[in-house]
């Protein structure tokens, strides 16, 4: 029988002690973590965690053509086709449930190829698939209007479902037409999508070579802010150009939100917000809810959850911890972060920022919800004190040399 010799035998025990030590450090890794998911648990049941943004409606549009009686959101639909087969799913009961989400804005979205023709008509068929999802599962989800109803929801374990309208060209720059979604339930509308409307440039204008077609927005497009102030529907600037954002920020009587957007100091995407305009966000009482997108966040096809902590962390440093949210942008995207690869991953987010000393819990339950909360109850106080003063709608109409050209498909009788 060989002998080993003194050198092997000294290789081959330092093996065997970096092994155990390795262990014992991944043992440890492991009890720390789970540490930090037990405070995330505990906030996370104390206070809703509110998303500000989910694509899932456009989705089974697509797949399913809105017919809802094959749609088995109850299950997991990472074992149902289409959606098992499909990168833009990310969402489901279930894993909304290990999630710990209380409260979802889910998107009511028309493509701008729309705009000028049948986008309003999309919408309300949008909002409809919604409150119709909403009422198949009454034991799970409530339809929820203001900030005292997410709390309700939040209580009695229900997920708070809210309607947030993705682009201002669903509105077919009508003044009557926003009334009537606000009136439907719909309590955001983002001023743009990723196209110019009337009244309003997108992101897109900011992009090298492009050139802004109003430079911002225009005096309807302040009206429009003005009656979402008077209604008491949150004004979203995802998708604007930033002249479009400063815009917004210096009509708004109340507080406005980002429900998907990063940090450009970050990622220099024309989606995401720049350190001047979070400085004037903290001012104005806002919230940037941070997507999870990508190419908002690495700029690039790939990133990590500890890439979306940068996001936080950095909008956090420059507007303050009261004006950071959560809109991760599920089932509207075909790429998400490591970790981060679906609705039930949010605890894990807030547990990695638990690592640094800097994240209490009293911050991770602003991040998680209270900061949205604080801002909805700002925007309805802003609509009780312009109904104390006898605020009137707005009937303005838009000029109509704003949409020259573009009215083919509108009555071309009396108007108002």
């Amino acid at each position: 029988m060989r002998r080993r010799k003194p050198i092997e035998g000294f290789v081959l025990g330092g093996i065997f002690f970096w092994t155990i030590i390795a262990h014992l450090v991944a043992s440890c890794l492991a009890i720390q973590l789970e540490e930090r998911m037990e405070i995330v648990r505990k906030v996370l049941k104390e206070v809703p965690l509110i998303d500000g943004h989910n694509d899932l409606p456009w989705n089974i549009r697509k797949f399913l053509k809105n017919q809802l009686r094959e749609f088995r959101f109850g299950e997991d639909l990472r074992d149902i086709t289409p959606w098992s087969t499909s990168a833009w799913s990310h969402t489901d009961l279930r894993r909304l449930k290990e999630g710990m989400v209380s409260a979802q804005f889910w998107s009511a979205y028309a493509p701008c190829s729309s705009q000028h023709l049948d986008a309003v008509q999309l919408t309300l068929e949008q909002i409809d698939l919604i409150r119709r999802l909403v009422n198949l599962y009454p034991q799970h989800m409530a339809l929820v209007t203001t900030a005292d109803g997410i709390e309700e929801s939040h209580r009695s374990g229900k997920l708070a479902s809210l309607i947030g309208i993705e682009g201002g060209h669903s509105i077919g720059t009508s003044l009557g037409v926003l009334r009537t979604f606000y009136q439907l339930g719909a309590r955001y509308l983002t001023l743009t999508h990723t196209c110019n409307t009337p009244w309003a440039d997108c992101c897109k204008v900011d992009e090298p070579g492009r050139v802004p077609h109003i430079g911002g927005l225009s005096h309807f497009g302040t009206l429009v802010v003005s009656e979402m102030n008077r209604l008491g529907m949150i004004v979203d600037l995802s998708h604007v150009s930033v002249p479009t954002m400063l815009d917004a920020l210096a009509t708004s009587k109340a507080p406005v939100i980002f429900s998907h957007s990063s940090a450009h100091a970050i990622c220099n995407s024309s989606r995401n917000v720049p350190d001047h305009v979070l400085k004037r966000i903290a001012v104005n009482g806002g919230l940037v809810m941070v997507a999870f997108y990508p190419h908002f966040v690495s700029c690039g096809e790939k990133a990590t959850l500890k890439d979306v902590v940068a996001h936080i962390n950095h909008i956090r440093d420059v507007a303050g911890v009261d004006h950071v949210g959560i809109g991760a942008g599920y089932d509207g995207v075909n790429l998400v972060p490591q970790g981060l690869e679906d609705v039930s991953r949010y605890p894990y987010l807030f547990a990695e920022l638990l690592e640094s000393e800097r994240w209490t819990e009293e911050d991770i339950a602003k991040l998680a919800g209270r900061n949205l909360i604080r801002v909805f109850r700002q925007v309805e106080q802003i609509r009780d004190q312009l109904e104390a003063q006898g605020t009137l709608p707005i009937d303005q109409s838009i000029p109509p040399e704003d949409i020259l050209g573009r009215s083919y498909c509108r009555y071309s009788g009396p108007r108002t």
